[in-house]
């Protein structure tokens, strides 16, 4: 096939995070050219009429979307997966509407809610016509994490994120302190102290594959210091923080019940979700042994050392093998 793997542009200047799709735009160029396909890179911006003039004269017969954001903003994520769907070209990962609803943190706590899935308690987001949560529903002192609405890869998150409030009113004052550091939007959710998990999910043949899941280790942490994966333990590979919370697969039997209704809760939120292609849940669970969803990521990072291919990894999947399920899962659908 004639695949174009399209990103969003990245400028020099642009911090770790946004420079990481690079690595993944090289990982998947060279996996797909070893599967035979003819490949072209394109950088995106927002400029949807060039991105569209240029997709015109390559003339694909796939898309592999890696785009993450747009103008430096994740908020317009879905717009270039939702100008591929009116042109009706072909393209990897979930759909615009999916891309959309899952960015949204807040919505898509209200989408999980819905669902009877379980997530922690929120209030915001801010700034908005109004705001979920009431001081009269609070009742108690309790710690809040301060994140950002839109922004994933822990934009904006520190040792700082962590707050005490016992009423909706103190937690929008500290959302308006914040919010210019965490993209423009935020919202306050309830904080689970506990462990932390992700699974990741693959398209299959016969319907998605979840991947062994990884528990995130806090090792060495003080018991004072927030047990959280912050901008500095994604990305500040000299810190800290990046250094000690390495991914654990290795459970023993006391975890198996855990591990079994986290899986289950993963494929519920596939379908309540309609992903598509890959994805990945993130989870906190209580001194209760209770899992809360924190987030959906409709298109983790698909970079060698992320995540993702940790699972792979662990799963005895090839990166080779993902790329070439991502692809054929989006032409089973187009």
């Amino acid at each position: 096939m004639r695949v174009v793997v399209v990103h969003n542009e990245v400028a020099v200047h642009d911090a770790p995070d946004a420079k990481d799709v690079l690595t993944q735009v090289e990982a998947v160029t060279s996996e797909l050219a070893s599967l035979g396909h003819e490949v072209s890179r394109l950088g995106c911006t927002l400029d949807l009429e060039e991105i569209q003039q240029k997709l015109t004269a390559l003339k694909p017969h796939l898309v592999f979307n890696l785009v993450e954001s747009l103008g430096g903003h994740g908020s317009m994520i879905h717009l270039f997966p939702a100008m591929l769907e009116a042109l009706g070209i072909s393209y990897t990962g979930s759909d615009s509407e999916s891309i959309r609803l899952t960015s949204n943190k807040t919505a898509a706590k209200k989408q999980m809610q819905n669902a009877g899935l379980p997530t922690p308690a929120w209030v915001g987001p801010y700034p908005s016509v109004g705001f979920t949560g009431s001081d009269e529903e609070f009742g108690r002192d309790r710690t809040w994490i301060i994140k950002s609405l839109w922004e994933h890869a822990s934009i904006g998150l520190d040792v700082n994120s962590l707050v005490q409030a016992g009423s909706a009113s103190m937690l929008m004052a500290e959302m308006v302190k914040r919010v210019s550091s965490l993209g423009g939007a935020c919202f306050a959710e309830e904080f689970i102290e506990g462990r932390e998990f992700n699974l990741s999910l693959l398209a299959g043949d016969k319907g998605s594959i979840v991947l062994p899941p990884a528990e995130i280790c806090f090792a060495g942490f003080d018991p004072g210091k927030p047990q959280i994966v912050d901008y500095q333990a994604k990305w500040a590979e000299d810190s800290f923080e990046y250094q000690n919370t390495p991914r654990n697969f290795d459970f023993n039997s006391d975890d198996a019940a855990l591990l079994a209704e986290l899986k289950k809760l993963a494929l519920h939120c596939w379908g309540v979700f309609s992903l598509r292609g890959y994805a990945r849940v993130d989870f906190r669970v209580d001194a209760e042994n209770r899992p809360w969803i924190l987030e959906v990521n409709a298109n983790p990072c698909l970079s060698p050392d992320a995540g993702f291919a940790a699972a792979l990894a662990r799963a005895q999947i090839s990166f080779t093998e993902a790329v070439s399920a991502i692809a054929a899962d989006a032409a089973r659908i187009h």
